[in-house]
């Protein structure tokens, strides 16, 4: 009997010190807080190098379900389409939040463009974006409906680094949890419409070279973590 009972305060303790130890582990402060405010609009210049805004593409509005979905999800959102001095069309969608981030994962572009009623025509892949002195990882996929063929890179940045969606993105936010930090999460995308994928991807890489010379280095580190 008394070994049975000295058993139980045993496990009771065990199971306090557990949900203590939890407790402390549980994010309590933003890794924003006491940072400069982030304003996309601001942020991205309407003109740098040969681009600025195509005045004559009107960005299509989400339906009512998904902006409530984006509003859940993130704190800003910038879409904007550049055009270039030979008329090339580069698509750019920024998606920011601040202290709430986990939703990101379902908007990836694997799932947010088959909702869209856009298949994915080519895997997922690695690739790497030179910048100057260093690269830059990216994911390259294709999607496509009909006749519109749509060529597409993106990066995802968690607290101050670039990761993955998925396994990549989790264990991002159990790191910044386990310092007691709830990160930003930010979502760059790049694509454009083009059947000549290689050329898209080549043109993509030189809109964002141009982008990320033309902000300010604060700005920079945000839009692409601590390479």
């Amino acid at each position: 009997m008394i070994a049975a009972r000295r058993k139980a305060i045993g496990v009771l303790a065990l199971c306090a010190l557990s949900a203590a130890a939890a407790a402390a582990m549980v994010p309590r402060k933003a890794l924003i807080d006491g940072a400069p405010a982030i304003d996309l609009q601001a942020m991205v210049p309407e003109q740098f190098g040969t681009w600025r805004i195509d005045p004559r593409v009107i960005p299509v509005q989400p339906g009512a379900d998904l902006q409530k979905v984006i509003e859940e999800s993130y704190d800003q959102t910038l879409a904007r389409t550049y055009v270039n001095d030979h008329g090339y069309q580069i698509m750019l969608s920024i998606a920011y939040g601040g202290k709430r981030n986990q939703g990101m994962d379902i908007h990836r572009p694997e799932i947010c463009y088959p909702s869209q009623g856009l298949a994915l025509r080519r895997d997922t892949v690695d690739a790497q974006l030179l910048l100057d002195s260093r690269t830059l990882p990216v994911k390259r996929l294709v999607a496509g409906n009909g006749n519109r063929n749509e060529p597409i890179s993106y990066w995802l940045v968690i607290g101050r680094s670039v990761a993955s969606f998925g396994y990549g993105h989790r264990i991002a936010l159990l790191k910044y949890g386990l310092t007691g930090r709830v990160p930003d999460g930010m979502l760059v995308r790049v694509s454009s419409v083009d059947n000549d994928e290689p050329r898209s991807f080549a043109m993509q890489d030189i809109f964002v070279r141009d982008l990320l010379s033309a902000v300010r280095p604060d700005d920079r580190e945000r839009l692409l973590g601590a390479l």
